[in-house]
């Protein structure tokens, strides 16, 4: 799904001790079905989105490094780059979804049953989007759990949470969400397990075998008006 805020907001943590936290989620749309894993320990994340790639994020320095398994290549993204790329992509796309951020989910009365638990609808909508969230009360220590899924809506994550859904302070874990943007597909992320069992420091390290390649420089800018004839250009037209 494509969403040029892909979050919008940057939430504040709960006041409570946070394990480490591996949630595992699928994302369905138009497609097929993806499968992402995210692994989060103190303010490094790791995202696993297929074989192929995963990313390891540092909330804290603003470091992004993407792994490549099958080339065992390493490609790093140092915290001004990824302001910069940011920063340009929203220049060419001429970001204007700025109603997407304050779009607050209400509940709607409706309930559904999802892997065994009950859940609530919340909608948040504005005239270009429209997220339903289906939240389960009853899930364990979803507290704890949102809490850390909120290290998400830090800035850095900005080139690369495309695919996640928001977490705001639902009174339950969002185990199901449909997102829609005006004029796109719509994209279901569902919630399939969590843990927080500890998770190795080795999951955020670079592999020793791996090779590093250079991102080369993106030069992405809007295209520029046409400027004005001049005066003496107009008279040559005539």
């Amino acid at each position: 799904m494509k969403i040029s805020r892909w979050f919008f907001a940057l939430f504040a943590f709960l006041p409570i001790a946070r394990a480490d936290l591996t949630v595992v989620q699928s994302i369905e749309s138009s497609a097929g079905t993806n499968t992402i894993t995210l692994k989060i320990k103190g303010e490094r994340v790791r995202i696993d989105m297929s074989p192929k790639s995963s990313m390891i994020v540092d909330a804290k320095s603003g470091e992004v490094i993407t792994l490549m398994p099958q080339q065992k290549a390493v490609m790093r993204l140092s915290p001004e780059k990824v302001k910069n790329l940011a920063n340009k992509a929203r220049l060419v796309l001429k970001d204007t979804d700025t109603s997407l951020e304050i779009a607050t989910p209400k509940p709607t009365g409706r309930k559904e049953k999802i892997h065994g638990y009950e859940t609530e609808e919340y909608v948040a909508e504005t005239p270009k989007y429209r997220a339903s969230y289906w939240v389960a009360k009853s899930y364990p220590n979803y507290q704890a759990i949102l809490g850390q899924l909120k290290l998400l809506q830090n800035n850095v994550f900005v080139t690369v949470r495309k695919p996640l859904p928001e977490y705001y302070d639902f009174p339950g874990l969002p185990i199901r969400t449909k997102i829609k943007l005006q004029g796109q597909e719509e994209a279901t992320t569902t919630i399939t397990s969590t843990s927080q069992a500890p998770i190795l420091d080795s999951e955020f390290a670079v592999p020793a075998d791996y090779s590093e390649i250079k991102l080369p420089d993106l030069d992405v800018q809007p295209k520029p008006s046409p400027s004005p004839l001049a005066p003496a250009d107009q008279a040559n037209r005539q």
